[in-house]
């Protein structure tokens, strides 16, 4: 069955494999760490080091301590000396949320944060019509503090952790929005959040418009929906959204880009020996007229889309500098429940670029005032100009009959 009958006839047997939110990567072997008295790979000195600082700790520290904290710093910390923002370690506690999240149900607040240089976490967009959202929560707001819990240096999975909770439980978060130049506490009820990672709608008779806020494990499903409806409502070219959208599942980004690229790599990583992995489209896709809308808060899966897109010359971008996030991350769940996160090799668009640290420069640039940025799903379209320059952009492709257009007539 190939994409085009797929869409039409909307199977929804869909396979996915669980994969880490905001960041992709690929599922390699586990592996497991003891902690204080086998530590492979360091020497006899380093070993000794670390059991007499414990000791000292154990006959000295001047409170009791909990000695599963202790060990959860340690391997934080193990993690930090890597001088890496994407690698950490994740408690039990921590893991368990994570897999809950890639899922695309949990109870929490319902807004998706990233790491910031500083060592706090900082939001990239709340879930539409979520706790978050009814708050006020918005784009680039910074969480300084978790229930009066300063956030600086726990990490991004502890800190997630702390914001989930059960249904109905409240949570403060004290939050730094820069735009207003003002610290605040915001009170949340928690509540279970089914991600909505997809919103769609008609902007013309003929354009159709689909917002992608992640690449989760419900995304696809969302995706091949949107699309059938808008195509069934007349549209004839497409708006895709993934300004503010900081990534998430491989297989999903792949999946979905695989609809809109000819046969080749959708992208490829390389590993620091040198060994590289592909994930290719086939020959079938729909080629339909498409612009792509993003932001310096689109990265990662986002990024690999968008750069599929600019290689194969299948669409137009716009809006403005991407992110630049062009590393990959493997999850290794340890023995006791536990899990380590680790930056396991670099990826590349099918041109082989490297977007890391640098980001994709959109065809058209249209610079956006940051309010307005972290306010994008609240904007009239008149507030909007990125949007506004996209349909411009669009219209002017259907109007010089662009291929593609006469094979997702509904």
């Amino acid at each position: 069955m190939n994409k085009k009958n797929f869409l039409e006839g909307m199977v929804v047997g869909i396979v996915l494999i669980m994969a880490l939110n905001m960041l992709i990567y690929f599922v390699l072997p586990a592996m497991s760490f003891s902690p204080l008295n086998t530590t492979a790979g360091f020497d006899i000195s380093s070993r000794d080091k670390l059991n007499r600082i414990y000791r000292i700790i154990d006959t000295h520290f001047v409170d009791d301590f909990d000695r599963s904290e202790l060990q959860r710093g340690m391997f934080m910390g193990l993690m930090y000396g890597l001088g890496d923002i994407y690698s950490t370690y994740m408690s039990i506690e921590e893991f368990t949320a994570f897999n809950e999240q890639t899922e695309g149900i949990y109870p929490g607040i319902g807004a998706i944060v990233t790491n910031t240089e500083d060592g706090r976490v900082m939001v990239v967009a709340p879930f539409d019509g979520t706790p978050a959202y009814q708050a006020g929560i918005m784009a680039q707001d910074v969480i300084f503090a978790v229930d009066g819990v300063d956030t600086r240096n726990l990490g991004l999975e502890m800190i997630v952790s702390m914001m989930r909770g059960e249904a109905g439980t409240a949570v403060i978060l004290t939050i730094f929005r820069e735009s207003e130049g003002r610290t605040f506490d915001v009170e949340i009820i928690r509540d279970h959040i089914t991600m909505q990672t997809v919103t769609y709608r008609m902007l013309t008779d003929d354009i159709g418009y689909i917002r992608l806020s992640g690449f989760e494990r419900v995304t696809y499903i969302q995706f091949v929906e949107a699309l059938q409806s808008l195509k069934n409502q007349g549209a004839d070219g497409f708006i895709f959204d993934v300004r503010n959208n900081p990534g998430g599942l491989l297989d999903v980004v792949g999946d979905i880009t695989n609809l809109l690229v000819p046969e080749g790599n959708i992208v490829f990583t390389e590993d620091r020996r040198g060994h590289q992995r592909f994930l290719r489209s086939d020959a079938d896709y729909l080629n339909i007229p498409l612009v792509l809308l993003v932001n310096g808060n689109s990265a990662s899966a986002s990024e690999v889309m968008a750069g599929a897109i600019r290689d194969y010359g299948v669409g137009v971008i716009v809006g403005e500098q991407t992110f630049g996030k062009g590393l990959v991350q493997n999850v290794f769940p340890l023995d006791d429940g536990s899990a380590v996160k680790l930056t396991v090799a670099r990826y590349y668009s099918p041109k082989g670029i490297s977007i890391h640290g640098e980001g994709i420069t959109p065809d058209y640039v249209v610079p956006m005032e940051p309010e307005l940025s972290a306010r994008i799903t609240a904007l009239t379209i008149e507030e909007d100009i990125q949007l506004l320059k996209a349909v411009d952009v669009m219209e002017g492709m259907l109007m010089q009959g662009v291929p593609g257009v006469a094979r997702v007539s509904p």
